[in-house]
């Protein structure tokens, strides 16, 4: 193998450069040429493909940055249609003008099924990234448990048969994602800044994070130290819920509440509905869980219950949300998504060259010898239909009785975080004060990048 292209794609994660980094430097160690496609999928769905060559003399490119959160080459949400043949030909065509012999895709489960349609025709890989840390399984055969029924529009949903096999944590496939541990750090940071306000202001806060239908940044937000916490996989109990708020209200005078926003009621509607239009992925676009929650804590509570505390003047008043947000998604990774991400991109490198196909890079842990990467067939994360679900937080990770990590979340949590942060990463905050930043303008490096850009010829 002698020239390996590579594209990101989905969205943007701070671990991604991180394995751009690991790629092009397993590449150069193998004397293999490393060409970057533009803007993931939709770079390969241009006719002249916008591309950059990474390792001129297999040296890496001095923009290529470990350090630096998202893509030099940027992203999109644009994929192949399998379906499409007319497209995927096009497609594999223009990869050949490219004289690559293997393509290497940076992404999620999003980014995993658009690859399907290029994997039985070209040698490719996928190296996972993700803040949501769905990217998996939570055991081996998950994926042949989810049933296909048929709707009244004609369309097909998925729902999950009930689980048939004993969890325990070296099962998991794929344990963590690179990206999740700075969009928890992030969000656990969120959560602590909140709750001074909270305190002072004698409020009730509504933190929403990211995640989709997936718990796991919620759950890791739990290190902010929140009150409550809820999870998509765990449905609401309204009256559960407000007992616990008065509980903690009456001993402290605030509450701070942590919901993934793709939390659901009890007949598994999301209380973020979701709305008609999705992202260029299909995924469907989310409302507002946050929101939707603090309208039920309005009705329910009502302006009395603060009035007569003189804590407020109202439970519209008394009640507020703050969504992290899309600062999850970006700036510096931490030490161990930079680590592991760079550890991943230079494995799918090796599976390209050991003859690998439609394959995974994964990060395995077990408790005898922790974190190691591996690989397994990309077959093994679809389901019987051949679909590739977004994996959900094992509900065994949470107590809803208690509204917070379970013993077992909470194993989980601790070989990811207990060293994530590296003595570089509490050094670099210092730089946000360094007295240049006042006096010359921002140089992005998509200024730098774009010099660098080449297209086939029309």
């Amino acid at each position: 193998m002698k020239r390996i292209g590579i594209l990101t794609a989905g969205g943007d994660t701070p671990a991604l450069n991180a394995a751009l980094a690991g790629s092009v430097t397993r590449a150069n160690q193998r004397r293999i040429e490393m060409i970057g496609i533009v803007k993931g999928f939709s770079g390969l769905l241009n006719p002249r493909v916008p591309h950059v060559h990474l390792n001129p003399l297999y040296t890496s490119v001095p923009e290529l940055d470990p350090v630096l959160g998202g893509s030099i080459l940027g992203a999109s949400r644009d994929y192949v249609d399998a379906d499409d043949t007319v497209t995927v030909q096009k497609v594999l065509e223009r990869l050949g003008r490219l004289k690559v012999d293997g393509l290497i895709c940076i992404g999620g489960d999003g980014t995993l099924n658009g690859m399907q349609a290029l994997g039985e025709s070209l040698p490719t890989v996928l190296a996972p990234k993700t803040i949501d840390n769905d990217l998996g399984l939570n055991y081996r055969n998950e994926a042949d448990e989810w049933v296909r029924h048929i709707q009244t529009d004609g369309e097909y949903a998925y729902t999950r048969a009930p689980r048939r096999t004993k969890f325990d944590l070296e099962q998991m496939v794929n344990y963590v994602t690179p990206g999740y541990a700075t969009a928890v750090m992030v969000s656990a940071s969120g959560v602590q800044r909140i709750r001074t306000t909270a305190e002072s202001h004698r409020r009730i806060a509504i933190i929403e994070v990211m995640g989709r239908h997936s718990g796991y940044i919620a759950l890791g937000a739990s290190y902010g130290q929140p009150d409550i916490l809820l999870v998509p996989e765990s449905p609401l109990n309204p009256e559960a819920l407000i007992e616990r708020i008065k509980e903690i209200y009456e001993l402290q005078k605030n509450v701070v509440i942590v919901c993934g926003e793709g939390i659901v009621d009890d007949d598994g509607r999301e209380l973020g509905a979701e709305m008609a239009s999705t992202d260029p992925a299909g995924n469907h676009i989310l409302s507002g869980a946050s929101e939707a929650l603090r309208s039920l804590l309005i009705a329910r509570l009502g302006d009395e219950y603060f009035i007569s505390r003189r804590r407020n003047e109202s439970a519209r008043a008394a009640i507020f949300t703050r969504k992290v947000g899309h600062t999850q998604r970006g700036g510096r990774p931490v030490l161990f998504d930079r680590f592991y991400a760079a550890q991943l991109g230079g494995h799918a490198v090796d599976m390209l060259v050991d003859g690998k196909c439609n394959a995974v890079a994964v990060l395995q842990w077990d408790r005898a010898s922790a974190f190691h990467v591996a690989d397994i067939p990309a077959n093994d994360f679809r389901d019987r239909w051949g679909l590739i679900h977004a994996r959900l937080m094992h509900e065994s990770f949470y107590d809803p009785k208690l509204m917070r990590p379970s013993e077992l979340g909470i194993e989980y949590l601790l070989p990811i975080f207990t060293n994530s942060i590296g003595p570089d990463d509490t050094e670099a905050a210092r730089g946000l004060f360094d007295p240049g930043n006042l006096m010359k303008p921002y140089h992005s490096v998509n200024t730098d990048i774009s010099k660098r850009i080449r297209y086939l010829p029309e």
